[in-house]
């Protein structure tokens, strides 16, 4: 209850900022960031838009990669009409496809651009089954693969590039506070709706792919402490904000719903602050493997804090990356018997 009235009010938490805080004021102690180059997945409409949008205010120079090129180049021109100096790149990018990931870093990469700031902030929540030309459940492989397979072949250059800028890479992945609704076995639920559509529930199945976002982010900071890289990652749960996300289904229920929960409902200046702060703070130099809301941090679900489970998903998340194969039956009966 104490919590509630907290985020109603906007009461800010030890990093000055708060429920009500917008992109624009986590960031305006940041005022150049003409050194930073910035790849934003999502950035075509709500959050992602507006992470986007802040950013090239405060100079970074963005690549906004998109599955509809005209959706990005839409909204490269109204940054661009609002801040004309903004440099921003779009390149063509489909997460739900692990041959366009490869493609979209290949061709990144022969661009010999830097990477300061990797921002996976796109999400899908599907209604309907279905599966993926690799033969991956549909939101599984949009929130949470694609995200993995790009982080994984981008993280040289983001290492390399903080070595010769000296300055520290940072990685966010944007997760919700519904990943703590995910109960169950993680793997064998992911292994039936993808060799089937009769135990597919959409929420459940979008609660674990935001799990996956948060496990992710815990065995990669791990692992990039290990390496001595001058990188971090952390998550983010932006806040509840009507987007995009739920255009599969709008209609009288959905509108009764976000009309029902609009107390808590966020602007989506406000949503970006997380991301934004995240990405930029000075003060996070160095933090790592945390979860933050409301630009402060934040307890995961027992699960999402679980690193036995963590690393089980990192193994079978190369595991699937790397094979590429169809069907996964045989694949998955594998890794989850060993």
């Amino acid at each position: 209850m104490l919590e509630t009235f907290k985020y109603l009010i906007g009461s800010t938490g030890s990093s000055g900022h708060g429920s009500k805080s917008t992109a624009e004021q986590v960031t305006d102690r940041c005022h150049n960031l003409r050194s930073i180059t910035a790849i934003i997945t999502g950035a075509t409409s709500g959050i992602g838009a507006e992470t986007a949008r802040v950013l090239a205010l405060r100079g970074a120079k963005l690549v906004l990669p998109a599955r509809s090129l005209k959706a990005a180049e839409d909204t490269k021109a109204r940054i661009v009409a609002e801040f004309p100096q903004a440099e921003i790149m779009v390149m063509s990018l489909d997460l739900s496809s692990l041959t366009s990931v490869k493609k979209f870093v290949a061709n990144f990469e022969s661009l010999n651009l830097p990477l300061n700031l990797l921002i996976n902030n796109a999400g899908k929540f599907s209604h309907e089954h279905a599966i993926s030309e690799d033969g991956i459940e549909m939101t599984f492989a949009t929130n949470y693969l694609g995200h993995f397979l790009l982080t994984k072949l981008l993280l040289n250059n983001m290492i390399k590039t903080a070595k010769i800028m000296g300055i520290q890479g940072r990685i966010v992945n944007v997760s919700s506070s519904i990943h703590g609704w995910f109960s169950g076995d993680m793997l064998d639920y992911l292994r039936s709706i993808t060799i089937s559509k009769s135990d597919y529930d959409p929420t459940r199945a979008y609660a674990l792919s935001k799990l996956a976002n948060v496990l992710h982010t815990k065995e990669l900071a791990q692992r990039l402490k290990e390496m001595g890289a001058n990188v971090t990652v952390n998550c983010v749960h932006p806040g509840i904000v009507r987007t995009r996300l739920t255009r599969d289904r709008e209609g009288l229920i959905t509108d009764l719903v976000f009309f029902l929960a609009s107390k808590l409902l966020k602007t989506i200046p406000q949503a970006a602050a997380t991301t934004c702060y995240v990405a930029t703070n000075p003060r996070l130099s160095n933090v790592s493997g945390i979860y933050f809301s409301d630009c402060n941090e934040a307890p995961t679900s027992k699960m999402g804090s679980n690193s036995i489970e963590a690393a089980k998903l990192w193994l079978i998340s190369e595991a699937l990356v790397s094979s590429n194969a169809k069907p996964v039956f045989g694949l998955f009966n594998g890794l989850l018997d060993n």
